[in-house]
């Protein structure tokens, strides 16, 4: 049977030139700084985002976490949107392990935040309040059609933060996804912020890890706060080398995720029963409402499955909603097969 994975981005398989580069890695003892792989690696990702150092991490959750506790003292304030993926699919570590305290603003539908509501989310100088210190954005937003916030809309926040005096993070997983949509480098997407973190293992297909950039400050703070939540790897070069090769490779080609979700989005519009706009998909994720009477997304998920289709079904405030992600290892042949099962499913 035919198995076409669009659950998520963190299924892809390492390509052939990953393998080989894990295989040949030259190794160290990361935590002495000594791998010259991760140096390599660490280097290059700050090169991309344009900032003065980066850190290799486990995951983007590790990536936000060491993040915010670089930024953030205990009972220090971050705001964010309210379907952040730091405040909803992240545990709470920031409360939970840091004692940072989130003060949540509306995420607009195309996953930007109302700059008049996160101006009056900053907290005055009262004893009463805890001290807010920091602004987080997500490019791409995961929960938000993973739409891409420009340039323009990032710098618009961080003037905010810069006017009262606050930092900046972006929890940038896809972040290279939302520079080939837009059509900029990924240092121009961050310039005005102080810090970044993005996936490897996403869209870029590496297997694991993610990477931390900002100043050289941030980044020795970073580092410690990475060490204290158990992320010091020793021989790490042999993660490290896929991400190298992620970074040069894998980049580009992310247009082509973009297209397939583009084309899966057009042909379920088509389908009888099932809600997508074609026209909210920027980057390689979508959302598809079922409006069949009495279909639950469990169902739809659990009969896609038995012909070799998996998505995710996902909790909605509306009419039953799974989510699709398209990335590297899925081909345009794979989305036509997969909509032809979605349409046999819902002609029953």
């Amino acid at each position: 049977m035919r198995l076409v994975d669009l659950r998520s981005d963190t299924v892809t398989l390492p390509s052939p030139a990953m393998r080989e580069a894990m295989y040949r890695a030259e190794l160290g003892d990361d935590v002495f700084g000594e791998d010259p792989t991760v140096n390599r690696l660490q280097e290059l990702a700050a090169e991309r985002t344009g900032k003065e150092a980066a850190l290799l991490v486990v995951s983007g959750t590790m990536g936000n976490l060491v993040s915010l506790l670089a930024h953030c003292g205990r009972g220090d304030e971050v705001i964010l949107g309210d379907k952040a993926h730091i405040f909803i699919n992240e545990q709470g570590g920031l409360a939970a392990l840091g004692g940072i305290v989130p003060h949540t603003v509306p995420n607009l539908p195309d996953g930007t935040l109302d700059l008049k509501e996160v101006e009056g989310a900053v907290r005055g100088d009262n004893i009463h309040y805890p001290t807010s210190r920091l602004i987080c954005l997500e490019n791409t937003h995961n929960t938000c059609f993973g739409n891409a916030l420009t340039p323009a809309q990032m710098g618009q926040v961080a003037a905010i933060a810069r006017k009262h005096k606050l930092a900046t993070h972006v929890d940038g997983a896809r972040i290279f996804n939302a520079a080939v949509a837009l059509g900029v480098s990924v240092k121009e997407l961050v310039a005005e912020m102080d810090s970044v973190q993005f996936c490897l293992s996403k869209g870029l297909a590496a297997p694991v890890g993610s990477m931390v950039c900002g100043s050289a400050d941030f980044i020795r703070e970073a580092k410690r706060t990475r060490k204290v939540v158990g992320g010091g790897m020793r021989q790490a070069g042999i993660i490290a080398a896929a991400g190298v090769v992620a970074l040069e490779q894998m980049v580009d080609r992310l247009a082509d995720d973009h297209r397939n979700a583009r084309a899966f989005a057009e042909g379920v519009a088509q389908i009888k029963g099932l809600v997508c706009d074609p026209r909210r998909v920027v980057t390689n994720i979508l959302y598809v409402d079922i409006s069949k009477p009495g279909m639950s997304s469990a169902e739809f998920v659990a009969k896609l499955a038995a012909d070799g289709v998996r998505v995710l079904s996902r909790p909605s405030t509306g009419l039953p909603q799974v989510r699709v992600v398209t990335h590297y290892g899925i081909e345009a042949e794979d989305i036509t097969y997969a909509l032809g099962v979605i349409k046999r499913v819902m002609e029953g």
